[in-house]
């Protein structure tokens, strides 16, 4: 653990004399503690958003025991790197004991560090050692100068520790106690608990978990190993997007790796449970939390997708690629850019195509390079000195921004509201809802000082496409319609407060003149002229049209790009893109395969890979299906789980025990042992670019990354065509 790493790699704030860490509080030569590290000091008027964690942990007895002194240290570690999770703020300042020889020094330390007197918003006490349960049911932490004899004197009652920390003034309080016996403090907490006054105990949240019970022993390292197993899963498997865990949910997640008959000795006993169980707990950080980037500010922030947009915008095709692959459909780029930065403050944009013809790519272009923080970002900064000046709209252009897939109207009403800065009033009993909130944003329109801009997108895939229409859509054309309509309207017939730019994403097919184009289905059709209905003036833009056969080829060739000959990557493209047409899905997913060839000319010729690419979606995942066996994912499995995802329905289907039992149904009797190990490497792998992920109910949650993969994985027939090369 050198370099100051802790048990995961993590970076550790404490140190311990040859363990490579920091800590706060060691000894000075004069036997005083010296109190000037690196965390600094914080008192009885400390910050009240502070949180801290102490670690009061008795390591050397000076018994020759190493094997003890180990497991506690592999406890300070564990427990140091929980609780350095990023991503708080403020982050938890850690805070280990000295090496801690007699009673007088552990109550020299709870002074010194003020436990008795700490504010803040959340206070976390380790406790660890050897602890002992005396005849009179009282339970003593031991230290290396205790005497058995003389336990009262010379060893510390472990209820006067945990007393200190739920007693002071923190707003939030968890105690684990981690010795033998620890069990035995529940009798004893239960009659002081009541002596902390009954304002305290009905405003804070306060707990205390031991590890084990009254009479049972505690394996040193087996706490550690739990707690190990535990952080894994929460940074992987657990998917829980919340900053804070709920008490049922650290303890769950604990439990999940003890044996049946290891559950007595070693489950987490909740002696004081003054907290909810199931309301997230500001003691318990998330090692799983996943903060939204900095680069995600006003108009990306409101919709609460975490990197839908950005995805969209940039064209990658994996959440780790940092390059910005959007290229071409200048006009209509334009068309959105005059829109939302011109001096009309009213105006509706309905933007309509075909499946997988970059609706959503367009749309979320306007709202991420209108956000003003992430016009800062060098990609961004990039992406706008390459575009032509007037097709990049206006920093914060872009009020609020909404994917309505999936959603219902109370969900898009309230995601609306919430952008334009207000906040959801609770209906009467008779009340609906959607009526409620939509009339509070009529009247943020009404009395705002300046226009609004809405981009709502996935309309054609939300639960409640026509209460959308009827209950939000329709009362805000109001504020969209022009108000003046004559050829060349006055220059102040536009402006003015209330004025709402709203630009609309629905899917639609070509319609039949185009050449090669299909009829719209009755749906589609019904759809998209009803929008017409309901705003007269709209203007509708389509992004399949013949023109951007060459945005989609300059798309792949960006696609391929790194690390291959321009010219070769340009002939590559030239060959895909009159097949991929109209769908830039199908040119992802067909660049991101020939981006991993030697030739990608060759492989873009082979008559094989013509094949599966005149196939579309269809034949291109096959292919990859096919390969990621190369990759220790087999095949079978795999379309296992991408099959699992595409019938979740909902925003899609969290890891935990969900996505594997949904996918061991399509394994028939094959059983799959090791599923977590296979979603492992299905995100991780060729096959990621396919998912994408989303929030649902506090658990992140994945599914197809187009409704056309989702209906070629629900038809079930992928893998009976012939094998691809």
């Amino acid at each position: 653990m050198g370099g100051g790493r802790g048990y995961f790699g993590c970076r550790v704030p404490l140190r311990r004399e040859g363990h490579g860490c920091e800590i706060r509080g060691m000894r000075s030569p004069g036997g005083e503690v010296d109190r000037s590290g690196a965390f600094g000091t914080v008192g009885e008027d400390g910050d009240a958003s502070q949180r801290t964690l102490f670690v009061l942990a008795v390591a050397d007895y000076g018994d020759g025991d190493e094997d003890f002194t180990k497991g506690v240290n592999e406890q300070v570690d564990v427990v140091s790197a929980w609780w350095s999770t990023s991503g708080l703020e403020p982050a938890f300042r850690q805070v280990r004991a000295p090496e801690l020889m007699t009673r007088d020094e552990v109550e020299d330390f709870v002074r010194a560090e003020n436990i008795r007197t700490m504010r803040g918003d959340a206070l976390v006490l380790f406790i660890t050692g050897h602890g002992m349960a005396a005849s009179s049911k009282t339970h003593y932490l031991v230290l290396p100068a205790s005497d058995k004899n003389r336990k009262i004197n010379t060893s510390v009652r472990t209820v006067d520790l945990v007393a200190a920390a739920l007693d002071s003034h923190a707003d939030n309080v968890l105690v684990i106690v981690n010795t033998c016996y620890a069990g035995q403090i529940r009798g004893e907490l239960a009659d002081m608990f009541h002596d902390i006054s009954k304002t305290r105990r009905g405003r804070c949240k306060l707990d205390v978990l031991v590890t084990c019970d009254h009479d049972s022993p505690v394996r040193v390292r087996r706490f550690p190993t739990l707690l190990k197993a535990a952080f894994h899963r929460l940074r992987t498997t657990a998917g829980i997007t919340r900053p804070h865990l709920s008490m049922s949910e650290f303890m769950t997640e604990f439990e999940k790796g003890l044996r049946p008959e290891e559950r007595r000795h070693h489950q987490l006993h909740r002696v004081i449970d003054n907290s909810s169980f199931t309301e997230p707990n500001p003691c318990l950080p998330n090692p799983g939390y996943r903060p939204v980037p900095e680069i995600f500010g006003s108009g990306l922030a409101n919709t609460g997708i975490d990197g839908y947009w950005l995805d969209r915008a940039t064209g990658r095709t994996q959440d780790n690629d940092s390059g910005w692959y959007f290229k071409g459909r200048d006009d209509l780029n334009r068309t959105i850019a005059s829109l939302l930065s011109g001096p009309q403050s009213r105006g509706v944009l309905l933007l309509t195509g075909s499946a997988g013809s970059g609706k959503s790519a367009v749309l979320a272009r306007a709202v991420v390079l209108s956000d003003p923080v992430f016009r800062e970002a060098p990609v961004c900064k990039a992406a706008m000195e390459q575009a032509p000046e007037d097709t990049v709209p206006g920093a914060e252009s872009v009020t609020v921004a909404v994917l309505a897939r999936r959603r219902s109207a109370a969900q898009v009403a309230t995601d609306i509201l919430t952008g334009l800065g207000g906040t959801a009033q609770t209906p009467g009993a008779s009340d609906d809802p959607v009526v409620v909130w939509v009339a509070q944003i009529c009247e943020i329109l009404r009395t705002r000082g300046e226009g609004a801009a809405v981009v709502l997108d996935g309309l054609d895939e939300c639960d409640e496409r026509q209460d959308i229409i009827d209950k939000i859509l329709t009362p805000l054309k109001e504020f969209s319609e022009p108000l003046y309509r004559v050829p060349q309207p006055r220059a102040d017939a536009e402006t003015g407060p209330g004025g709402l730019r709203l630009l609309i994403g629905v899917r639609s097919s070509r319609p039949a003149s185009d050449p090669g184009g299909v009829r719209l289905d009755k749906q589609e059709r019904g759809l998209v002229e009803i929008l017409k209905e309901t705003f007269p003036s709209a203007r509708v833009e389509r992004t399949d049209d013949e023109g951007t056969k060459t945005d989609i080829e300059h798309y792949i060739a960006a696609l391929i790009g790194n690390g291959v000959n321009p010219g070769a990557a340009a002939e590559a493209a030239a060959v895909v893109a009159p097949e991929a047409w109209p769908s830039f899905l199908d040119a992802r997913i067909a660049g991101e395969q020939l981006k991993g060839e030697s030739d990608p000319v060759g492989r873009a010729k082979d008559p094989q890979w013509q094949k599966l690419l005149k196939g579309g979606t269809t034949g291109l995942l096959r292919r990859d299906l096919l390969l990621v066996a190369d990759e220790g994912l087999p095949t079978d499995v795999a379309h296992a789980l991408l099959r699992a995802s595409a019938f979740a329905g909902g925003l899609g289907v969290p890891w935990a025990n969900i996505w594997p039992r949904m996918a061991q149904v399509f394994m028939g009797r094959t059983q799959v042992d090791n599923w977590d190990e296979m979603i492992a490497k299905l995100l991780s792998g060729r096959l990621n670019g396919y998912l994408t992920h989303d929030h649902q109910d506090d658990r992140r949650v994945y599914r197809p990354a187009h409704d056309k993969l989702s209906e070629a994985l629900i038809d079930g027939r992928l893998l009976d065509s012939e094998d691809a090369a």
